[in-house]
């Protein structure tokens, strides 16, 4: 959630700024300001898109969102849980032999958390599914 506010409110931040500086420029052409805008709107929409990675569950199963997609399992398709060391996220060892990629669970910065946040995942994926797990 942390990550989330804070890409957002960059954007949102870097968005302004450029509106500004387009509206505040004395010389540029309106082709020059709609750039400045249209720069910031880019920047903010790619926030935007890596803000979206998540992964929720609960007792009917897992719901995986991504950055461009989003899939709800049910936990008797999740086989098994992954978070071997170097891996840059979570990947979901899944029943109909595929691996879904779980993105909003990343050692990167917070490896402890990401850690902790896989076995919690792998426990559940354990409690209410058929699957093993390997974290």
């Amino acid at each position: 959630m942390r990550t989330r506010v804070v890409l957002l409110t960059v954007g949102a931040a870097l968005f302004a700024v450029l509106v500004v500086i387009a509206v505040l420029l004395p010389t540029p052409s309106p082709g020059e300001r709609l750039s400045f805008v249209l720069t910031g709107l880019l920047f903010f929409l790619v926030l935007l898109l890596l803000s979206r990675p998540k992964v929720v569950a609960d007792s009917g199963g897992v719901t995986v969102v991504n950055l461009t997609t989003r899939r709800r399992l049910e936990w008797a398709e999740v086989l098994r849980v992954n978070l071997r060391p170097g891996d840059p996220w979570v990947h979901l060892d899944l029943a109909d032999g595929t691996n879904l990629p779980a993105m909003g669970i990343q050692p990167g910065i917070a490896k402890e958390q990401a850690v902790r946040d896989a076995r919690t995942l792998r426990a559940l994926a354990e409690a209410y599914g058929t699957g093993e797990s390997t974290v």
